[in-house]
């Protein structure tokens, strides 16, 4: 057969354009969630030499109906604009550059809202804007120029302590996750939560970033019905290896590895035990079995937040194991991101390497991880003088329930109490119901605990550790003693009347 047959322009008739089908738009940025496409437009801001971002949240007439991020980098130039809302544009990324497929505006933005706005300033003095619209991007194709009268009032408006001298805004608007309802009891419950959540990422993958000084994250919300702003709230890092003493003395230790043909360092930590920094619990729900594993940092950005890439199958016993490993591009071809930059993939070579990393003392990786699992072992070894409790049942919050399973020895035999909340006759904040194996709470006084008159069953947390460790003593036994009875009836006066003088 004649080899040109297997040519690219054999037997050719002629060609046809074929756009993306308009599914392509929907699946781009699929594996994002809010922070991390927030997070993305950071790197962005980074990347263009900003020294602070703003995020902040725009409400109009009670309901959250956009999203901001804007920062006082250099700015893009108007003829570069296109390149950079063009899906897979032609960049050039710096050594230390934190951007790297061309696509994370477009996804982090398509992945969070409809629309997708960009403003910019450079040196010259010139604005220019340009917005997508997921509408017109999935059958045309076509992105909007903004005109030069819009694009001065974006650039001039408030967004304090930002001067836009030089600096991009990014709009996010007709959002997909965001709630539609202008109801506060809606509203105000997901703000607090997204903004929650967004703070600690934000702070966790910035952290070395932040700490050095190279960037201030600020965030906040403004309604456009009011033109008032909320308070401002700056981001701080939070530094998974920010323990204060490390959990075992010889630690933490560099390990040297040859993976590839190429030497390979990883930094091996040990967490003392119990801690409750938030380095130790960053996600905020002391989930701190996940958090062990690798943290991989690309241009001081962190990529990966624990997980064993299949070396480890972790367990309880490791989760004060915890290892960081620095990469740079020249690694891109062996070590992958994913277009979220939230994790990284490794192969079978990987999990040899990591096998083999050894200390400059002969301990290698594997002893690391005994280590670990015998200063967890050593910090879960409870003192033998604490009294044995009831158990507790419904109405704890799964992290608040985790420490009390690690904190307490439960008494065999005692069936658990819950703590609930329900409409309680007049000002009495609590009643001990023995029959049903609750402590009721009334309801009344609800908000001011979870900041909601309906909450979730588990919510209130602080208040319920609290009520646990007082009140579970009147649940043991088969019956209510003289001193139980004095006891609930002294909680019961106290409580109420500080209660009511919340309510005052």
């Amino acid at each position: 057969m004649d080899p040109q047959y297997f040519g690219p322009n054999a037997h050719i008739v002629r060609s046809v354009h074929l756009p993306p089908a308009p599914r392509f738009m929907d699946a781009i940025g699929h594996n994002y969630d809010f922070e991390t496409a927030v997070a993305d437009l950071v790197d962005n801001s980074i990347d263009a030499g900003a020294h602070i971002v703003l995020a902040r949240f725009i409400r109009e007439s009670g309901a959250l109906t956009g999203f901001v991020l804007v920062d006082d980098g250099r700015g893009i130039a108007a003829d570069e604009l296109v390149s950079a809302m063009t899906l897979g544009g032609d960049r050039e990324y710096g050594d230390n550059s934190l951007g790297y497929f061309g696509i994370g505006l477009k996804a982090s933005s398509f992945s969070q809202a409809n629309s997708l706005t960009l403003v910019s300033r450079d040196a010259s003095g010139r604005g220019a804007g340009m917005r997508w619209l997921a509408e017109k991007a999935r059958t045309s194709f076509e992105c909007d120029v903004l005109d030069t009268e819009y694009v001065g009032q974006i650039l001039s408006h408030s967004w304090p302590p930002i001067q836009l001298a030089t600096g991009t805004v990014v709009l996010w608007n007709d959002m997909k996750a965001f709630p539609r309802a202008s109801d506060p009891k809606v509203v105000e419950p997901f703000q607090q939560k997204t903004t929650e959540r967004l703070v600690r990422h934000l702070g966790l993958v910035f952290h070395r970033i932040i700490t050095r000084n190279r960037l201030r994250i600020l965030v906040d919300v403004e309604d456009l019905t009011t033109g008032a702003t909320g308070a401002l709230v700056e981001v701080k890092p939070i530094d998974p290896f920010g323990y204060t003493r490390s959990g075992a003395s010889d630690y933490p230790k560099k390990m040297a590895t040859t993976y590839h043909d190429r030497p390979l360092a990883v930094q091996c930590h040990i967490w003392p035990g119990k801690s409750q920094l938030d380095g130790f619990k960053f996600d905020g729900t002391g989930g701190v079995d996940v958090h062990q594993g690798f943290y991989i940092y690309r241009n001081d950005r962190l990529l990966q937040a624990g997980g064993w890439n299949q070396v480890f199958a972790g367990d309880r016993e490791h989760q004060l194991a915890r290892v960081a490993i620095d990469i740079n591009d020249s690694w891109a071809g062996i070590l992958r991101m994913n277009p979220e930059k939230s994790s990284v993939a490794t192969d079978a070579e990987f999990q040899d390497a990591i096998g083999k990393a050894t200390a400059d003392d002969g301990k290698s990786f594997w002893i690391f991880l005994d280590d670990a699992r015998e200063v967890y072992k050593r910090s879960r070894k409870r003192n033998t003088t604490r009294p044995k409790m009831v158990p507790p049942g419904k109405g704890f919050d799964p992290a608040l329930r985790r420490t009390l399973d690690d904190e307490i020895e439960y008494l065999l035999g005692e069936d658990p109490f819950d703590i609930r909340w329900r409409p309680i006759p007049g000002e009495a904040f609590l009643e001990v119901d023995r029959e049903r194996r609750t402590l009721w709470l009334n309801k009344r006084y609800r908000l001011l605990f979870s900041g909601d008159d309906h909450g979730s069953l588990n919510d209130a947390s602080l208040l319920k550790g609290l009520l646990y460790l007082l009140t579970q003593e009147v649940f043991k036994g088969a019956y209510l003693g003289p001193r139980d009875k004095d006891s609930i009836d002294l909680w019961q006066q106290v409580l109420t009347a500080a209660a009511r003088a919340e309510f005052q």
